[in-house]
């Protein structure tokens, strides 16, 4: 296995990091309009549509939980530690056992110790089949090496989950029932989403992970900048086209060595 990328040196970042109270109220609500969506969709005849809006709540959602994990809200760490309860509960699984494994995804980068990571090793068809058993590894696999104040936080999300999807069985809403069965569905898919198709191919490679640049990455909501955000993780989400173009300008053979997520949905030049 090959060294892990270090960032380059000399590439301005911090002056990115700030956000604004309507950028912290933008980023806090991004998930919102999908939910909503879905639900209405789920209580219409338009019903199977619905799966649309779930799947990108659960993009937007990640998003949002993946700031928090890293702090990038400029919120107190227990406001953060709070986001990610409520997300628990809306996507049905720890992201405090998310936050434990991921953290430890960025400081071993695909060894042995990453256990998140490793679904970036397995082909197409093994990370499917992975799939399932990948937030059950996971919160397992955190809650077993995790400190005390892990697992109370882990114990806390599983009460959240276990709430909601008590609620929506004890009320019987079509929406709140399509909505568990959709989010039980994404944390399946969870593995090849989230993880697989920004890591696979990169194993032998001195590559972080894969950065899309086009309307993919925008479609994405710019959640496959991921080499930028392996290399700088303090850089919001909402920063990294602005970090892209620095290291894709400044940093010599960044842009040449950079492996897309789709290659043919890339625009025609690659510094773009």
């Amino acid at each position: 296995m090959c060294t892990p990328e270090r960032p380059p040196k000399n590439i301005p970042w911090h002056d990115l990091t700030p956000l604004s109270w309507l950028d912290i109220i933008r980023e806090l609500t991004l998930p919102l309009p999908w939910l909503l969506l879905s639900w209405v969709l789920y209580a219409s005849a338009l019903w199977p549509l619905g799966a649309i809006g779930s799947f990108m709540f659960f993009l937007c959602a990640l998003r949002l939980n993946h700031e928090a994990i890293h702090s990038n809200l400029a919120l107190p760490r227990r406001a953060d530690s709070l986001v990610m309860h409520v997300l628990s509960a809306l996507m049905l699984g720890s992201n405090h056992a998310e936050s434990w494994c991921h953290l430890r995804h960025h400081k071993f980068a695909m060894g042995p110790e990453d256990h998140e990571g490793k679904c970036g090793h397995m082909t197409a068809w093994e990370v499917l089949r992975y799939g399932p058993r990948f937030p059950v590894d996971i919160n397992l696999t955190a809650w077993r090496r995790g400190s005390a104040r892990t697992r109370k936080l882990i114990r806390r999300d599983w009460l959240c989950c276990a709430g909601f999807m008590g609620l929506a069985i004890v009320l019987a809403h079509p929406f709140l029932l399509l909505h568990v069965a959709a989010m039980i569905c994404a944390q399946c898919l969870a593995a090849f989403f989230a993880v697989w198709v920004t890591h696979q191919g990169l194993s032998d490679s001195a590559v972080a992970a894969r950065s899309q640049r086009g309307p993919l990455a925008a479609a994405a909501y710019l959640m496959f900048y991921h080499r930028e955000h392996h290399l700088f993780p303090k850089v919001p989400v909402s920063r990294l086209p602005q970090l892209a173009a620095r290291l894709d300008h400044d940093a010599p053979g960044y842009a040449a060595s950079r492996a897309p997520v789709i290659g043919w949905l890339e625009p025609r030049n690659r510094k773009a």
